[in-house]
């Protein structure tokens, strides 16, 4: 049985997690997470949250939006038309999948993510590839829009999507939350929420969910003013940069943030900052610094939304590398797409210390090519395009043949760009973003995986002790003679101290220790006929299997300073160390 099979039989037996509706038969692409398993997944967010939100609370904060949302803010996003990806069905039993993904297991070929639809149903013709389930034949691969949608009311004609990303709801919100932050960039917007996918053929247990937990942060950033200042640039990243990929060249190089940013294999000083935090997380969690990277895709790959995008993958098992995080240099895409449908100015006002003269290109609309395009809507694109900064748009109509906003793609014949100079005492600009987004259940996985180890034929969940879902176990030594109630009289103490405690007085102290290790409690705490004597228990190191004796007054204190903090004061230095 592999290691991958050992845990995901671990989990459902212990309480960690199993597919949902099992009673049933179990439905892909959904997990009901355990006693166990929603400790672990709730402390892996709280560590997210100190790590990204608490560390940089002077410029980040959290919070909550909906997850249905209107049509309106999908479609202004993109997401409407681009969130899909490539479906194929077997003519005889019916069974549809996920075409990529078929064809990398039956034909081992990679790359496929920028291929459009004629050309993966040509690769499935010419390879003469089959249904996996019934060997049928296979017909030709379709779109497939990944948005769960939904109705808003009782009325057939207000749809709404569940969230495929929690970002909108920053986006929708920027100008509200800025403002309640005094005006003040950079300024983070973090949310911790459910997200829903509607994936095709989801196979993978944990590892590709239709519903999942992210964990995700908008940056905004003067884009005149991109300069991060907590970026240690000496940091090293782990990484497979756009020119390695191309050339199909995997192995990761590793280079210092100072290397990254002045060649341009990173491009956003914040993107980098939160890449090097992301890894050490990654690393906080248990998953070795050699067991992680970041793989940039390629354009044809990326998000629509997305100028440079680096997956962090982790080594497991049974899938390889596999994505716990993507960090995206979104721009000003999404801000200026829903500036387009809303009519609403997301800009920020920044005062000059003193006027000067700027020169910059004038946006102007072309009123009747956009109503020969756009109908009843040239309106609303033209009010945007005048709020566009005209250098951007005469970029992007240089280097990709069109400008887009939201739902809205502008070409040359739509726009006047004219060079002007003008006196300004302050400028209004759109707000360039960097994000870095998590899927929690994966990083559950991925955690419990890297932690799983065997010692004399017994498995051990070597996880942190931090976000160990038991952090103390208790054990009478035995059930007489005034052990148990000494026990209980400890229990009470560490539990009182807001640590979770489990008591356990069932079967030997050697099966209960054995069960103890097996979930990843980090200290087992036994009271004993010595205890009865001089107020001392015995701690045991799940990992050493090492025990040393330590007061009850002091008990608490040391502890909660190893489970919460990971520091071993005495007398559990010594056991640890």
């Amino acid at each position: 049985m592999s290691v991958a099979d050992r845990v995901m039989e671990l989990a459902r037996r212990r309480g960690f997690f199993w597919i949902s509706a099992e009673l049933y038969g179990g439905v892909s692409g959904f997990l009901d997470f355990g006693p166990l398993g929603k400790l672990l997944k709730r402390k892996i967010e709280e560590k997210w949250r100190q790590w990204f939100i608490v560390k940089n609370q002077e410029f980040v904060v959290e919070i909550e939006t909906p997850v249905i949302t209107p049509y309106k803010v999908f479609e202004a996003s993109g997401h409407v038309a681009h969130f899909t990806d490539y479906m194929v069905e077997c003519l005889k039993c019916g069974r549809k999948f996920r075409a990529d993904h078929l064809i990398e297991e039956q034909a081992g070929l990679t790359g496929l993510e920028g291929l459009s639809e004629a050309e993966l149903s040509s690769i499935i013709r010419e390879r003469g590839l089959k249904c996996p389930e019934c060997a049928g034949p296979l017909g030709e691969v379709k779109r497939f829009n990944l948005l769960f949608q939904t109705t808003i009311g009782p009325y057939s004609e207000s749809i709404g999507f569940a969230r495929p990303e929690a970002a909108q709801g920053m986006f929708t919100t920027f100008s509200r939350v800025y403002n309640a932050m005094r005006n003040r960039l950079p300024l983070g917007i973090a949310q911790i929420g459910k997200v829903m996918r509607n994936e095709i053929s989801p196979r993978q247990g944990p590892i590709r969910l239709r519903e999942f937990t992210i964990m995700e942060l908008e940056l905004f950033y003067d884009p005149k003013d991109p300069k991060c200042p907590v970026l240690d640039r000496s940091e090293v990243l782990r990484i497979v940069p756009e020119d390695r990929v191309s050339k199909k060249l995997m192995e990761p190089i590793e280079v210092t943030v100072e290397e990254a940013l002045k060649t341009g294999v990173v491009l956003s000083e914040w993107t980098a900052y939160f890449m090097v935090l992301a890894q050490k997380f990654i690393q906080d969690l248990g998953i070795p610094f050699e067991k992680q990277m970041f793989i940039a895709k390629l354009p044809q790959e990326r998000a629509h939304y997305a100028s440079q995008v680096y997956d962090q993958v982790v080594e497991l098992e049974k899938w390889g590398w596999v994505e716990v995080s993507g960090h995206a240099f979104r721009t000003d895409y999404d801000l200026r797409g829903h500036m387009a449908s809303s009519g609403e100015d997301l800009r920020v006002y920044k005062q000059l210390s003193s006027e000067v003269e700027v020169e910059d290109y004038e946006v102007r609309p072309v009123l009747e090519a956009l109503k020969e395009d756009f109908g009843g809507e040239a309106g609303l694109v033209a009010n945007a395009l005048k709020m566009m900064p005209g250098a951007r748009v005469l970029e992007e109509l240089e280097s990709k043949g069109f400008f887009e906003m939201g739902k809205f793609r502008v070409y040359r014949r739509h726009v006047e760009l004219v060079k002007v100079k003008r006196k300004v005492k302050g400028r209004r600009f759109i707000p360039f973003v960097a994000e870095p987004s998590f899927g929690a259940e994966r990083l559950v996985y991925a955690a419990m995986e890297h932690a799983f180890k065997e010692k004399e034929g017994r498995v051990i969940l070597s996880l942190p002790p931090d976000i160990a879902p038991i952090e103390v176990a208790v054990f009478p030594l035995v059930n007489r003679n005034g052990l148990p109630e000494k026990a209980r009289e400890v229990y009470k103490a560490l539990k009182d101290r807001g640590l979770l405690v489990e008591y356990d007085d069932s079967g030997s102290i050697g099966r209960r220790y054995a069960r103890a290790d097996e979930v990843g409690v980090p200290l087992a705490v036994t009271v004993d006929h010595q205890t009865l004597e001089d107020d001392t228990v015995t701690i045991r190191s799940r990992d050493t299997w090492r025990q040393v004796r330590c007061s009850i007054q002091q008990l608490p204190d040391v502890i909660e300073a190893y489970v919460r903090r990971k520091v071993a004061i005495a007398p559990l230095k010594e056991l640890i160390e």
